[in-house]
């Protein structure tokens, strides 16, 4: 059974992407400087940024809170359809 999409859950669902997303850059952003000793590019588009440097972290950056994003949000609707919770 469907959650139900009132502006509750959707306000629920923003908070927490946002906060995951939020962790997920974090966590990137300290596995960049480790592994290539520097801190990650700020502006990418800056065109002193090596165009490598840029893309990869263009890449990382984008599938890494997009999945931490849909992750934080399914968990979030999964666990408001829960049928324990809703069964009257």
């Amino acid at each position: 059974m469907a959650a139900k999409n009132s502006a509750g859950s959707r306000v629920v669902s923003a908070l927490v992407g946002a906060g995951a997303a939020f962790a997920a850059r974090k966590v990137l952003s300290f596995g960049w400087t480790k592994i290539t000793g520097k801190k990650p590019p700020e502006h990418p588009e800056d065109p002193q940024v090596a165009l490598r440097d840029a893309l990869v972290w263009g890449i990382v950056l984008g599938a890494g809170v997009h999945t931490a994003r849909m992750l934080a949000t399914r968990a979030t609707t999964r666990r408001s359809a829960d049928p324990d919770e809703t069964s009257a």
